[in-house]
């Protein structure tokens, strides 16, 4: 375990993908920096779990989303990490007759019908809830919202429709085999970062930054802070003298919630390698199921907004049985004795996430460059919340901790006489 210096030039704020980002960015400025992790481990939302002997699983983020753009993709290649770039199983390869392929078209065209009023009503800009641009008693409406909290982690009426409209999706979708969480572990191996080191205090009311931690007090020149919106908004971590703009703009940029579990299944040569489960359900209250990823014998399931959110209240092992009574309602009673809950999430529960990813909620888009916004050239902000046109994503966060860290290199350090 990296031991606790008394005194740095920089300090990072949590080993994420933007606090790696930040780190690897300073290494070889000549500065002096730690990475400060309340977890005791690397990767942040990005952690990768051998759930059992055959099967892989990425408990948060798994997906290299705008591949085409994605930094994580040349650092993959260089660390040796193997790419997947089939397409995902999200629109084609239904697996079964739960969504009837006439349902589907008809449901793929009222959602793009929907994006469409989506984006006219951003070339307005207002800044309105996006569950405006549904069409009134269109009979989809209740799936596209469930469309909506596996993407955003919530659901429509709490998504700002400038926000949607800021976010750059190039549509290629990539995915790392042995883990996106591996990758950036593997990324933030060369870092110098203290595990288990929880930041409950920054003072930046003297000459130099005084950090409260689990683990004692260091000072330093300057401080990134890379944490979750949620960590800031709660006042989880404080900052005295206090930064009232800086925890608005964090509560204007709440985590929702997503949440995964995989199911080993029994024999798995029966199913269709990367098929895609999901049924015409007419409720937001619905899974979505990936069978067999990468080939591995099991089923991934992906939940999102309030439901994912009622499921982890209802406590440990409810969304591996939610998931099972979904399937088994799909493909009939005999699945259940061929599969087994492996592993779930539960990011909300989780204390050092509270939640997945972050969305603006109306009337906030503007909250992101708030939050990104150094403060007295002493206190820098990075994490996926902070990126203008890649939240909710590894590389979002990884490319913000990276212009952090040039905004700490641009500022000249103003020592005491």
């Amino acid at each position: 375990m990296t031991s606790l210096p008394s005194s740095v030039d920089v300090a990072i704020i949590g080993a994420g993908a933007a606090g790696l980002g930040a780190a690897h960015a300073l290494a070889g400025s000549g500065l002096a920096v730690i990475v400060l992790e309340a977890r005791s481990r690397l990767g942040g939302r990005a952690w990768t779990v051998q759930a059992s002997p055959e099967v892989t699983f990425d408990v948060g983020c798994g997906w290299l989303h705008s591949a085409d753009k994605n930094s994580f993709v040349a650092i993959a290649r260089q660390l040796g990490f193997e790419l997947n770039t089939d397409l995902p199983p999200w629109r084609e390869r239904a697996y079964g007759n739960a969504f009837p392929r006439e349902l589907r078209d008809d449901f793929m065209r009222a959602m793009d019908a929907f994006y469409e009023r989506l984006w006219r009503a951003a070339q307005r800009g207002t800044d309105e809830p996006a569950s405006r641009s549904l069409e009134a008693g269109n009979r989809w409406n209740p799936m596209i919202d469930a469309i909506s909290t596996y993407i955003n982690g919530c659901e429509l009426k709490d998504m700002s429709t400038l926000d949607w409209d800021a976010y750059e999706d190039t549509n290629l979708n990539w995915r790392v085999r042995r883990g996106y969480g591996a990758l950036i572990a593997a990324y933030g191996a060369p870092c110098p970062v203290a595990l288990d080191c929880k930041v409950t205090l920054i003072d930046h009311s003297d000459k130099r930054i005084r950090i409260e931690t689990s683990r004692g007090t260091l000072t330093a020149d300057k401080v990134v802070v890379t944490v979750p919106t949620n960590l800031i908004a709660d006042e989880t971590i404080r900052f005295s003298p206090p930064l009232p703009p800086k925890v608005d703009a964090a509560a204007g940029l709440p985590l929702g919630v997503d949440d995964k579990v995989t199911l080993a299944l029994e024999g798995a040569e029966a199913f269709p390698r990367e098929g895609n489960l999901r049924g015409a359900t007419m409720r937001t209250e619905m899974g979505t199921y990936h069978i067999r990823p990468f080939g591995q014998p099991c089923i991934e399931g992906f939940f999102g907004g309030s439901f994912a959110r009622a499921l982890e209240d209802a406590g440990e092992g409810a969304i591996a049985a939610q998931a099972i009574n979904e399937i088994a309602g799909f493909l009939g009673n005999d699945i259940r004795r061929k599969l087994k809950p492996l592993y779930e999430s539960r990011w909300a529960q989780d204390p050092f996430a509270r939640g997945s990813y972050s969305h603006a909620l109306p009337g906030h888009a503007g909250d992101r460059a708030v939050l990104a916004a150094p403060v007295d050239g002493r206190l820098f902000f990075a994490g996926e919340a902070t990126s203008p046109e890649f939240f909710t994503t590894a590389h979002g966060a990884r490319d913000s901790g990276e212009r952090a860290a040039r905004e700490v290199l641009r500022t000249p350090t103003r020592r005491m006489a």
